[in-house]
């Protein structure tokens, strides 16, 4: 099991020497490398069983450091960054040479953000390199939001887990690429798309699903997935067939003809960025506790809504094609 601690020094030395480290961000724990070391951003691959024409997301420091590895940081791009970074934010952008291709999986642009935890951003400003991470967990699987969640599945397979507490918005970074200076919105995230078309002036459109070559993490139909079942939607209670290995997600209320211990809820007040930073916990005590069958109730289309139902879609989707 990998070493988990606060200690930023073990964490670069660990990075520094091609190996691999979890860190915390504010969005979910990522499995970070030295963007620029193309063995090291291998071994994320290999560690995740992650396929390699799924890109991954750059982490710098700051906005200054867009420039060193990117071009066509326009004005509506620098707007989005000024507003959210850091934060859970991605933008797509033309990667420069330095960026190795197997980070952005042979495309010509790259993913930069800055995280906004600050163990992680003290960490990036010791290194002379940015971190590519993805999520810290196997490929397709539930992302982790605590440093448990890492260690339970990968932590055979890492250097060090930098351990900065349970992830404050819990689900990915929203991630916005551009048509000139329209945002076009990849991934739905911890920030809302009318968020991003209130700072951008202008509305903004989506592009959220590819079978393949995803510009963008997070755009494949499969991902997310608990091990059991799962289906979207409540179905009436009482033509549901009961068994103890089957559970509720509720939004915010459990039903009354159902065993309590069963159900899940998601924000007791109905807020959805509560929902969010509890989506993912609740996903992995389906397994955790033994449950081979679990319906999701969706939650209300605005704020981080779309984003949540936009996650559980995609761990269903194994299930809607069997």
């Amino acid at each position: 099991m990998a070493e988990t601690g606060t200690d930023i020094s073990k964490a670069a030395n660990c990075l520094k020497n091609g190996m691999p480290v979890a860190i915390p961000t504010e969005t979910v724990y990522g499995l970070a490398a030295n963007a620029l070391d193309s063995v090291a951003v291998a071994r994320i691959f290999e560690v995740k069983k992650r396929p390699f024409f799924d890109p991954l997301i750059v982490h710098i420091s700051g906005i200054d450091e867009v420039d060193k590895y990117a071009l066509g940081f326009n004005a509506t791009a620098r707007k989005l960054a000024q507003h959210f970074w850091p934060g859970p934010l991605t933008l797509i952008l033309t990667k420069k040479a330095i960026i190795p291709d197997i980070v952005s999986s042979g495309q010509p642009t790259v993913g930069l953000r800055v995280p906004a935890h600050p163990l992680t951003l003290s960490l990036l400003n010791s290194l002379d390199f940015p971190l590519a991470a993805p999520s810290a967990n196997p490929f397709g699987y539930v992302s982790p939001t605590t440093a448990e969640h890492v260690n339970a599945q990968l932590g055979n397979e890492i250097c060090y887990t930098l351990d900065g507490g349970p992830c404050s918005v819990g689900i990915e970074s929203t991630i916005v690429a551009f048509e000139g200076e329209i945002p076009v919105v990849l991934r739905l995230g911890g920030i809302s798309t009318g968020d991003i078309e209130a700072v951008a002036g202008c509305k903004a459109s989506e592009k959220l699903n590819l079978s393949g070559n995803p510009a963008a993490p997070g755009q494949l139909e499969m991902h997310y997935s608990p091990g059991c079942v799962l289906h979207l939607g409540m179905p009436d209670i009482e033509v549901l067939t009961f068994h103890s290995k089957l559970a509720l997600i509720r939004f915010s209320e459990k039903v009354p003809d159902f065993p309590q211990e069963q159900q899940f809820v998601l924000s007791e007040t109905g807020d959805t960025k509560e929902a969010a930073v509890k989506l993912f916990a609740t996903l992995r005590k389906l397994d955790e506790q033994g449950f081979t069958e679990a319906w999701a109730e969706a939650a209300p289309e605005n704020g981080l809504g779309m984003a949540i139902n936009d996650r559980l879609k995609r761990a269903a989707a194994k299930t809607i094609r069997g």
